[in-house]
């Protein structure tokens, strides 16, 4: 199979935004194939269990029919739940809440959530952007990104080895950083819409630039 004729898998990141003028980043290890040596937010694939566990929480509608523009309901949830999952995984925060019902699992990847007496908190999530990595990647990814402030996060924050150099980033230094292009674009759609601006990607050169290439949706 040649690299142009990967099908991309779907994934799902979170952006932690602290007190509107921040957000995590992570520096990608050099031994990675994808990005490496690049900043980027926690995220990742779905995995087979993210559709599977249960979750009393559910999207807020708006995000849920904004999601389902794309995929079935079922995707939606699990794309969430991978945020969530993965966020956990690569920084040690945890988007979760107290509830009555108490969630059990038989997937590895979730029982260490779980075991933290919450459950995922679904209904703070709100829906970014839609971008699909271009042909001739060495790995090609469908990825939404979420967004959630931080003071929704509970834990403190570590690494699995996975993301180095967690740090929290202010949004007018971002620059100084390594980021891909599609990073560098979702920033600036978050800013957007953090400074309550109606949001109008077409001003963005990098907009125009990767527009039918790698970003498919903005909200």
């Amino acid at each position: 199979m040649t690299k142009a004729a990967l099908r991309p898998k779907d994934a799902a990141t979170l952006i932690i935004v602290r007190d509107k003028r921040e957000v995590l980043l992570g520096l990608r290890s050099a031994r990675h194939r994808f990005l490496p040596n690049h900043y980027v937010f926690p995220g990742g694939g779905v995995d087979p269990g993210d559709a599977r566990v249960k979750c009393p929480i559910g999207l807020k509608p708006s995000v849920a029919e904004q999601l389902q523009r794309s995929c079935s309901a079922a995707r939606a949830r699990a794309l969430a739940m991978t945020a969530v999952r993965e966020t956990f995984e690569e920084t040690g925060l945890l988007l979760g809440e107290s509830s009555e019902q108490t969630i059990r699992s038989q997937s590895p990847s979730w029982q260490p959530i779980f075991q933290q007496g919450v459950v995922p908190a679904l209904h703070r999530l709100e829906y970014l952007a839609r971008a699909i990595t271009p042909p001739n990647n060495v790995r090609r990814f469908d990825a939404r990104f979420f967004m959630v402030d931080s003071k929704h996060m509970q834990g403190s924050i570590r690494s699995n080895g996975e993301l180095e150099d967690l740090r929290w980033v202010a949004l007018d230094e971002v620059d100084q950083y390594p980021l891909i292009s599609i990073t560098r674009l979702v920033l600036e759609l978050l800013q957007q819409k953090l400074q309550g601006t109606a949001t109008n990607p077409q001003a963005i050169p990098l907009f125009r630039q990767l527009h039918g290439q790698e970003l498919i949706e903005h909200h």
